[in-house]
């Protein structure tokens, strides 16, 4: 048995504070009967409403957040700022995690979940599930760097890459960059090894998910249920 607030806080759609007032306002239905209280002691099984509307308790978490540059990919740091820093408090407790990781400097689509097995199949490379990114370079690409891509890189130091997707955009030096993998720096040491360092990275999707052009850096929001479903089947699950 847990508190009705923190099973509702964990579904990452309200605070505690915003459950409080739902559940004085009468708007909190357990098992078809007005909540009690906030702090009513229910079963992760109950089945619970909020204004009408049936609530998953116990269900895994999904927020796509635009990461801004100056913060690490990591869960805790003692000297950085973290993505889970730039969540509210509730959000914090419930063991999101980021899928994959973005440099420190590099900004746009993060995605943190608690889904250990999504997880896994998004960074997967048998699963296909491409990565799209905006890179400003310091270089002329060519044809031939398009072609290199395409057929999978091998770079100086040894790291083997499959084949990717290099798009060259109108606005000189800048490129569009589609991995199907997430090895360290990988679309930075790509970009190096065709002569074309990067000034600026920035992902836009992963699998079917796509960065918002209205979600602000530092901004988050939950995953719709067809944005789950859609990751479900890019993955195979």
């Amino acid at each position: 048995m847990e508190r009705l607030d923190k099973l509702l806080a964990n579904t990452g759609r309200w605070s505690r504070r915003e459950v409080k007032e739902l559940v004085r306002r009468g708007q909190v239905r357990v098992d078809g009967v007005i909540a009690a209280s906030a702090e009513q002691k229910i079963t992760p099984t109950a089945a619970v409403t909020v204004s009408g509307e049936p609530v998953a308790l116990g269900s895994c978490t999904y927020l796509l957040l635009h990461k801004p540059a100056g913060v690490l990919t990591a869960t805790e740091d003692r000297r950085q700022p973290t993505v889970l820093e730039l969540l509210p408090p509730e959000l914090r407790r419930i063991d999101l995690a980021p899928v994959g990781r973005l440099d420190k400097d590099t900004e746009g689509l993060l995605l943190l979940t608690n889904d250990g097995e999504l997880t896994h199949r998004l960074l997967s490379p048998r699963y296909h599930v491409d990565k799209r990114y905006l890179a400003r370079v310091d270089g002329d690409l060519s044809p031939a760097d398009v072609s290199a891509f395409a057929a999978g890189m091998t770079l100086p130091d040894g790291l083997v890459c499959l084949p990717a997707g290099l798009e060259l955009l109108p606005q000189p030096r800048t490129c569009i960059v589609t991995l199907r993998e997430g090895k360290f720096h990988q679309v930075k040491r790509m970009l190096a090894a065709c002569g074309a360092p990067v000034l600026y990275l920035k992902r836009l999707s992963m699998g079917p998910l796509t960065l918002p052009d209205d979600l602000p850096p530092g901004a988050y929001r939950l995953l719709t249920d067809e944005e789950i479903s859609a990751l479900y089947r890019a993955c195979a699950m």
